[in-house]
């Protein structure tokens, strides 16, 4: 069953943490490719100096103040998209968990000839060959997650235990440990 938009609008930090063990689907054609969701990072708004809504709302950054559960899509480093979902609560006016890594299901495939490359464990485990892997560009920026359509999140597996440590490629809010992971040789 596809996520609901209440799944969202809680704290960013727990939809961080509560988004791993989810499975990320994404249409492409007629195929299915999906993935149980492995690794996350919260940003929110003026108290994470680390998250583009930290400062103010501008073109770029504006789904994150935007309606909940939707997809904010961007370009980093003039070559690779990052998925994120709107999430937050209501004492902030933005938030974002991007999703930083799934462990690949469905259309192993097809995510492989996007990526040019066969070994598994090197798919989808970044923010960028995930992006890359399910074809996701800027013409996803603003879908909605929360309803059956070319991409979309659903229930998954149960989670055992999740890792947390400093978000990754930052260099302001270093103290704030909201990147979570799973460790995938636990469930598959």
């Amino acid at each position: 069953m596809v996520l609901q938009r209440e799944f969202f609008q809680r704290d960013t930090v727990i939809v961080a943490k509560d988004l791993l063990g989810k499975k990320l689907i994404r249409k492409i054609g007629n195929r299915k490719c999906s993935g149980i969701i492995i690794e996350t990072e919260a940003y929110r708004a003026s108290d994470d100096p680390a998250s583009h809504a930290g400062i103010r709302k501008t073109k770029r950054n504006r789904i994150m103040f935007e309606q909940i559960g939707r997809a904010y899509v961007y370009f980093t480093y003039g070559m690779y998209h990052c998925l994120n979902v709107v999430a937050r609560n209501k004492k902030f006016n933005a938030g974002a968990v991007l999703i930083r890594g799934i462990y690949p299901q469905l259309g192993i495939d097809i995510m492989s000839k996007l990526r040019n490359n066969t070994k598994i464990q090197n798919l989808t485990n970044g923010p960028g060959k995930l992006t890359q892997a399910l074809d996701i560009t800027l013409q996803e920026n603003g879908d909605d997650l929360t309803k059956y359509s070319s991409l979309y999140i659903t229930n998954g597996i149960k989670i055992k235990k999740i890792h947390k440590k400093p978000r990754i490629g930052i260099s302001r809010g270093t103290d704030k440990e909201w990147n979570f992971s799973i460790d995938p040789t636990d469930y598959f």
